[in-house]
Formats: C-alpha cells, sequence, structure tokens
C-alpha cells in the first residue's frame, strides 16, 4: 500500500525545480524594476494613535488599497 501512494505522489524533479527558481526570479527582477512601488513612510507617521481601550481600526489609506486588491 505505501509503494501505491509513492507512486500517487509527484515526485520532484530537476527541471521543476529550475522552473520555479527562474519564475521567482523573474518575479523579484519585475517587483525591484517597477517604478512607483517604494515605501510611504510618510503616510505611515500620519496615522492616529490607537486608542487605549482597543478598537484600533481605521480605514486609511493603506487598508483602502488593501480592500482594492482584494476585489475580484
Amino acid at each position: 500500500m505505501q509503494k501505491e501512494q509513492a507512486k500517487d505522489q509527484a515526485t520532484p524533479s530537476r527541471r521543476g525545480f529550475f522552473m520555479g527558481a527562474a519564475a521567482t526570479g523573474a518575479a523579484a527582477v519585475a517587483v525591484t524594476a517597477m517604478p512607483g512601488l517604494n515605501t510611504p513612510s510618510a503616510e505611515l507617521n500620519k496615522l492616529p494613535p490607537a486608542p487605549e481601550n482597543g478598537g484600533g481600526y481605521s480605514l486609511s489609506e493603506h487598508v483602502k488599497r488593501y480592500y482594492q486588491t482584494t476585489r475580484v
């Protein structure tokens, strides 16, 4: 029974490894080459302090951007 389970599982191959490594490298190059993806550190300083009793959620620009990325 163990031999049947071993056959069902995908065995890693050298070709698959290099394809994954190439895709990861291409993605890293694309992210670093894209202009306008700098960290908005000044925007982080504008946030109001969190309330003392909890409930620190606020609809900031960062949260709005996140919501836009989750739309289908």
